[in-house]
């Protein structure tokens, strides 16, 4: 008997078994043990040592809005819980892991259980010490006073008028600092209660999410002002002025005879005006200039401004605030559209009925609001803000953001030029309308009004947006805007008189009740005289 190869064969065997299991180890424990660790069937996922304290969620001034509570009804021992609904869709929302997370809960999901930050390394000992994961704590820019405001304000009843406004319980607010970029509040309607949905589905009760999810009309699970797009009517008609401002190829006091103010004119064989001039019942006096087109809404001088701009140049302008592409967020944005689909230029005809807003345009909110503040901040485009810093669970901050500069797509002079038109809109053209109303606030609101068609049928309401800034004085310009608020509300007709009187009981509280704008003056209506001295009208001049 060869004793000495037998041990050789023995030897052989013991490495290739030790081969064996540690490449069963290294797969099970490196390969595929995420796979693992997620699979619902996998009970280990709740042991105490490996189910994390999710992380807690707060508004900018420390108050909770969302953090885990024990619960035996769980399947990790703990729920989660919301103190805010009307944020249900943009803090989203984490049922255990069963299922899928929503919101900034699944954006900073890797924060929120620790697995990224400080607290990696302190889990990592946790886990071998046998003891509960920490998640890190989450801190945003929206402040929950101005949220429970826009939140109450939504409701306010508007003045239903037949073929004019129409009832909608449908849209979105975004309340932001301009100078800063710091979104302060962000709603969507109809929404969901958080709550119930997280209560629901850790007892496997599909009930809710399915009511919510097969509402084809509310889509109260979509994030309204980010991931829906509409036809943005005449609010676009400010992104024309400031391309054309912008580029020199127009200015406030640029001259329009009747038929260039009133039409018709052809781009390409089609015509536009004089239907839908929306200048024509009470304009006499000719020539009219840009300012007066853009106070009254003038489709016929806004076709012009943007052909006279061109193709070009007009997209380009666009691009500046990433019309096209994923803006730079928090969230995932849907990107907004100017384009037909396929093409990468625009025909003269297709260019003027873009410039007006009822063209190819499919905008969201949220992209709307950069244009807003662009203006609101003199030319400059600050990086959109909704997290402000994430801290460990004992306070120490992990990130803080501060706020960025991303662009100037605008100088000085357009956005101030800017301004001064949205003033006129708001104390001499549609905002003037008692039904409005956004000129009865002493803070000084400028704004843009669109109403956005939809359809050749009649009878399907009209998207209603109005986008505004305030304070603002036009004996005082260089004072800017403290705040922005953009409002879409979905086929409710005339923008202004369905979103008007809510935006102004809004700013008229967040300025008299938060202590943040204590130090504001309010400038003040315009003088009685600004309109005719303006020539920014016609009648009683």
């Amino acid at each position: 008997m060869n004793i000495g190869a037998n041990i050789r064969k023995l030897t052989l065997l013991f490495i290739v078994l030790f081969l064996a299991l540690s490449g069963g180890l290294v797969y099970w424990q490196v390969i595929v043990s995420k796979q693992v660790a997620s699979n619902p069937h996998n009970n280990r996922a709740c042991l105490y040592e490996n189910a994390p304290l999710r992380g807690r969620i707060f508004d900018r001034n420390g108050v909770l809005l969302a953090d885990s509570q024990p619960n035996q009804d769980a399947r990790c021992g703990y729920m989660r819980h919301y103190y805010e609904p009307s944020l249900a869709g943009l803090i989203g929302y984490y049922a255990g892991p069963n299922y899928p997370s929503t919101g900034l809960e699944h954006q900073f999901d890797a924060y929120l259980t620790g697995q990224v930050g400080a607290t990696e390394l302190e889990n990592q000992m946790n886990h071998l010490l046998h003891q509960s994961p920490v998640g890190n704590d989450l801190y945003l820019t929206i402040d929950v006073r101005i949220q429970r405001i826009v939140n109450q304000h939504f409701d306010d009843p508007v003045q239903i008028v037949d073929n004019s406004t129409f009832k909608t319980d449908r849209g979105s607010v975004i309340v932001t600092n301009p100078q800063t970029g710091e979104i302060l509040a962000m709603l969507s309607r109809p929404g969901y209660d958080p709550n119930r949905m997280v209560q629901t589905l850790v007892k496997g009760n599909l009930s809710y999410y399915n009511q919510l999810a097969n509402d084809p009309i509310g889509k109260p699970l979509r994030w309204r002002p980010t991931q829906e797009t509409y036809a943005p009517g005449s609010v676009y008609k400010t992104v024309t002025l400031m391309a054309g401002l912008n580029e020199g190829k127009t200015t406030l006091d640029q001259s329009f005879d009747q038929q260039h103010a009133l039409g018709p004119i052809f781009y390409n064989g089609q015509q536009i005006g004089p239907v839908g001039n929306n200048i024509g019942g009470y304009t006499s006096k000719f020539p009219v200039t840009t300012e007066y087109g853009f106070t009254h809404s003038d489709n016929v001088i806004f076709a012009q401004i943007g052909v006279n701009t061109g193709s070009d140049k007009w997209l380009a302008f666009n691009k500046k605030f990433y019309i096209g592409e994923q803006i730079p967020f928090d969230l995932p944005v849907t990107p907004s559209t100017v384009l037909p689909a396929g093409t990468q230029t625009l025909a003269d005809n297709q260019l003027a009925a873009n410039a007006f807003g009822q063209g190819y345009n499919s905008i969201t909110p949220f992209q709307m609001s950069l244009f807003d503040n662009a203006a609101a901040a003199n030319g400059k485009l600050m990086h959109p803000m909704l997290v402000a810093k994430i801290t460990n669970h004992d306070g120490s901050a992990l990130q803080t953001f501060t706020p960025e500069q991303l662009s100037a797509p605008l100088s000085e002079k357009a956005a101030t030029d800017t301004r001064k038109a949205m003033y006129g809109v708001t104390y001499c053209g549609s905002g003037s309308i008692e039904r409005v109303r956004i000129n009865g606030s002493p803070w000084g609101i400028i704004s843009k009004t669109g109403t956005a068609q939809v359809s050749d049928n009649e009878s399907i309401p009209a998207q209603s947006w109005l986008i505004t800034q305030a304070p603002y004085s036009v004996n005082n310009p260089s004072q800017l805007p403290a705040l922005t608020i953009v409002a879409m509300k979905e086929n409710g007709g005339e923008g202004g008189a369905q979103n008007g009187p809510m935006l102004t009981a809004m700013y008229n509280d967040i300025f008299t009740k938060i202590d943040t704008y204590k130090g504001l003056k309010a400038p003040g209506p315009a003088a009685p005289t600004y309109c005719c001295s303006a020539k920014l009208l016609q009648i009683g001049c």
